[in-house]
């Protein structure tokens, strides 16, 4: 039995310069036949697999570009088709440039009982420089309207390292964002990722990157974001006790999911697959044969165990030391240079760890 689901929205109101997630500029005219191209993959797979979600995930692209119609439309179709007596996070991606109170109040009523808001940064500099279409303004005014659609659970998203952004700009930052008392906060640091426009900036040595300056923001914010209460339980993630992103959690810790929409990815006992990270082209393969796969993949054993090794390590609960059996030498060297700690049965990364965490994982897979 399948117990996530997470659904791809491609559409944003602007692509942004340093996003490598599948996204399109929203267009009117593609956004029903897509609407019912997700029903219908939905359905699908239900002739295939059992679902009876425990999370939901809305991601993008924005789906809160849809209007609040649309959204109606898709989530009232989810609700007809799943059994849902089980589920208890229904998370939706916001840019606070497409919040609006009907838009919140009717998410709340339809289900979703949690919030992720890209707001990225609370001055309007560095918004200017991350290509964003919101105002720091406009994002406090969102903010405020979540919780007044009654939404108790809510994440704000940012990120560190940004072209320009000075370390206490970045602090302020973080301290205001503190201070409006969210349940979890994302800080992440700006990665420049191939096919997108700072990539290619980055390349021409336009935008320049200091590792060093990025380590210091990020043990900083660590320091700052559990001085206010907030547990970090993965890398880039940090929330108050018991509003850790249920749906995320099952990512990191190898639970089985099923992905719809163009570009999303599914994991199902050995069979992994993407989908096609074409709108126009998704909806044409699931009109004509329910399915729009790029790629398909047996998870063997091994893979699975590289798997969790590296995203366990990534997160709060660590790795068990049964996983690591062929690698007692490594643990060790690892503990005595400081990049790890034990308990009896589990391993964690320390925070100097959490710098080089992909390094790590690299030598105890």
């Amino acid at each position: 039995m399948i117990r996530h689901l997470y659904v791809h929205i491609p559409f944003c109101p602007k692509v942004c310069p340093y996003c490598s997630f599948y996204k399109e500029a929203s267009d009117r005219h593609k956004t029903q036949r897509f609407l019912d191209a997700v029903l219908a993959e939905l359905d699908a797979a239900q002739r295939h697999h059992v679902l009876q979600p425990e999370t939901i995930f809305f991601g993008g692209g924005t789906p809160s570009a849809l209007s609040t119609p649309q959204l109606d439309y898709l989530l009232n179709g989810l609700r007809q088709r799943l059994d849902l007596s089980s589920l208890r996070e229904w998370t939706l991606e916001m840019n606070p440039a497409t919040v609006s109170l009907e838009k919140a109040v009717r998410l709340r009523e339809l289900g979703v009982n949690r919030v992720s808001m890209g707001v990225q940064a609370w001055d309007d500099e560095t918004l200017k420089a991350l290509g964003r279409v919101h105002s720091a303004e406009q994002a406090l005014r969102s903010f405020e309207i979540l919780r007044q659609a009654r939404f108790t659970n809510i994440n704000l998203d940012l990120i560190f390292g940004t072209p320009g952004q000075s370390q206490p700009a970045w602090f302020a930052n973080l301290q205001r964002t503190i201070d409006l008392a969210p349940e979890h906060i994302s800080a992440y640091c700006l990665t420049y990722e191939e096919d997108t426009e700072f990539f290619r900036r980055f390349q021409s040595g336009e935008l320049l990157q200091d590792e060093n300056a990025d380590a210091d923001l990020y043990e900083g914010s660590i320091e700052m974001l559990e001085a206010a209460g907030f547990v970090q339980y993965e890398t880039s993630n940090y929330s108050r006790r018991g509003r850790e992103c249920a749906h995320n959690l099952a990512y990191w810790l190898g639970n089985d999911y099923l992905g719809l929409g163009p570009s999303a990815f599914s994991t199902v006992g050995a069979s992994r697959w993407k989908n096609l990270p074409d709108t126009t082209v998704y909806c044409e393969l699931i009109e004509s044969c329910g399915e729009a796969r790029s790629f398909h993949e047996e998870v063997t054993a091994e893979i699975r165990l590289s798997e969790q090794i590296a995203f366990g390590l990534r997160t709060n609960r660590g790795v068990a030391l049964t996983q690591l059996t062929t690698k007692s030498q490594q643990v060790a060297r690892l503990t005595t240079d400081g990049f790890l700690t034990q308990s009896p049965h589990r391993i964690f990364l320390t925070r100097q760890g959490r710098l080089v965490a992909d390094g790590v994982a690299e030598l105890l897979i």
